[in-house]
Parts: C-alpha cells; sequence; structure tokens
C-alpha cells in the first residue's frame, strides 16, 4: 500500500509542473490584441439621433449615410446656381466624422466643368456639411474614433 501511495504522490507531484501558467507582460498582451484587430471597421457607425437605436451594423451605415445624403441634397436643392451648360456629373466627397463628432470634409473630387459651371459647390458643402445634426462617433470596443466616408453626391443642372 505503501508503494501504491508513494506512486500515486509523485505521480500528482510531477503532474503539477503541467499546470504551471506562463506569464506574459501588458506589452504582449497589447501587441497580441493589436494584430487581431481590424481597424479598418468599426464596432458602431457613427449615428444621428434617429439612427442611434439601430443595432445592425449595415442598417446603421445606411441609416447615417442616408441622412446625411438627405441634408446635403435639401441644402443643394435651395441653392439656385446660375449655368450656361448642362451639368450631369457625379462628386465624391471625403467625408470625416471626429471622434468628437465633428464633421469635416477632408476633400471633395470635382470635375473642372463643375467647378467652372458652379464655383460656389464647395462651398455650399461645406456648409451644408456644417449644418447637420448632432452626431455620435464611430466606436471601437466602446472609445470613439475617427471614420471617413467616400459619398457620391450627383450633380444635375440645366
Amino acid at each position: 500500500m505503501k508503494k501504491t501511495l508513494l506512486l500515486i504522490l509523485f505521480s500528482v507531484l510531477a503532474g503539477c509542473n503541467n499546470f504551471e501558467t506562463k506569464k506574459i507582460t501588458s506589452e504582449e498582451v497589447l501587441e497580441l490584441e493589436s494584430s487581431t484587430l481590424n481597424w479598418k471597421e468599426v464596432d458602431e457607425y457613427p449615428a444621428f439621433e434617429n439612427c442611434k437605436n439601430i443595432t445592425e451594423l449595415n442598417k446603421a451605415r445606411d441609416c447615417f449615410e442616408t441622412t446625411v445624403a438627405n441634408s446635403v441634397y435639401a441644402y443643394l436643392a435651395r441653392q439656385e446656381p446660375i449655368v450656361t451648360e448642362v451639368i450631369d456629373d457625379t462628386i465624391y466627397v471625403h467625408l470625416e466624422i471626429s471622434k468628437t463628432g465633428k464633421p469635416v470634409i477632408s476633400s471633395i473630387e470635382v470635375d473642372t466643368l463643375v467647378t467652372n459651371q458652379i464655383p460656389e459647390l464647395k462651398l455650399w458643402l461645406k456648409q451644408s456639411i456644417d449644418s447637420l445634426p448632432k452626431i455620435y462617433p464611430a466606436s471601437k470596443r466602446g472609445i470613439p474614433v475617427n471614420s471617413v466616408f467616400k459619398m457620391p453626391i450627383v450633380i444635375k443642372a440645366e
């Protein structure tokens, strides 16, 4: 019996080495987390008050983009440019939403024909973005982050 007890005791003590845990530093944890995170995607898109309670990511993005587009188109519709040529073109607005929720146009891709016919267009776009209602910023793991959108805007004038 002593031999059996001694054998069991030895196997338990030898087996305890398998239960040792490797200590990792916080830097190693951060490096591992950073390498597995997709920083190109957010957990929550920026939102207006009417989109805040939408939990599905695609629907939340669509709600945000639709609200911005409707607001911009409504602002541009109130302007009355005088053009000498027919315009049917698409411009692209690169809209950045800061981590504080402030919208800023980082750049505008516009054809020179449109710029020549409607020189105030960039100013009107900036004013339309400045007049947007309160925006809640995008977030990644609960932390507010900057986000950028490339928005097509169709310009038609006769």
